[in-house]
């Protein structure tokens, strides 16, 4: 085993104040492509730059649109848990996981067991009308054709922050608090270049800072340990 991954697993086995911070990368071994890699969705043709079409401003302008990309590009079918997701389930089940702190929309953490997960760009596992904030199974708007809508004519929207939009200050306060706590904090799968949720990570005050992500991060020499793994095949070994 690595020496940089036998570092983690002593720390993580000799603490029971461990947050995980994760982006785009900890969902990419279940199939789900990541915006900014060489294959993600900001590389795939379309009538629009994806980020155009993620915004708040182009929902309002053309959900039609919008929503013909969100089904074909958002919506990925058969996707499980990977090694990642399953582990930091059982560190949760272990009392070494307090919370796990997500940029992601897939509601995979929940499907491999975490109970503590705070989702800063919520999930596209919930909806709701703009209108009237009717809440609606995520069915409605993963599925067929047009713009889906509420009985009250308003358009139903994915419960997830689209470009322009501010984060929910609750969720941000609160996984703010899990990190400023943390003994070990973990961050995996995230360039940290999307903000404000980047920042969060100056909120830690420990000493035990682990950077997972494949590629380098504008954080790395701040980090205790900094690994350029595969997420999966390093959680699968702690």
């Amino acid at each position: 085993m690595d020496e940089k991954i036998v570092r983690l697993k002593e720390w993580i086995d000799a603490s029971d104040n461990v947050v995980f911070f994760g982006g785009a990368g900890v969902s990419t071994e279940s199939g789900i492509p990541d915006f900014r890699s060489v294959d993600g969705l900001y590389n795939q043709k379309w009538k629009y730059p994806p980020e155009t079409i993620l915004s708040h401003t182009f929902f309002e302008r053309d959900p039609e649109e919008y929503y013909r990309f969100h089904r074909e590009k958002l919506v990925i079918e058969g996707v499980k848990p990977n090694r990642a997701h399953l582990r930091l389930a059982e560190l949760e089940r272990e009392g070494k996981l307090r919370a796990v702190i997500t940029q992601n929309i897939d509601g995979l953490h929940q499907a491999a067991g975490s109970k503590t997960v705070l989702e800063l760009h919520g999930s596209i596992l919930r909806a709701y009308c703009s209108r009237c904030l009717k809440r609606f199974d995520a069915d409605v708007i993963n599925y067929g054709t047009g713009v889906p809508r509420c009985g009250c004519g308003g358009v139903i929207r994915p419960d997830i922050v689209l470009y322009e939009e501010q984060l929910d200050n609750d969720i941000l306060r609160s996984a703010v608090n899990f990190i400023r706590s943390a003994d070990v904090l973990i961050v995996g799968g995230t360039s940290l270049n999307v903000y404000p949720a980047a920042g969060l990570i100056n909120y830690y005050q420990g000493n035990k800072l682990a950077l997972v992500n494949l590629s380098s991060t504008p954080y790395d020499s701040e980090a205790d340990l900094v690994i350029h793994e595969k997420i999966g095949e390093v959680f699968s070994q702690i």
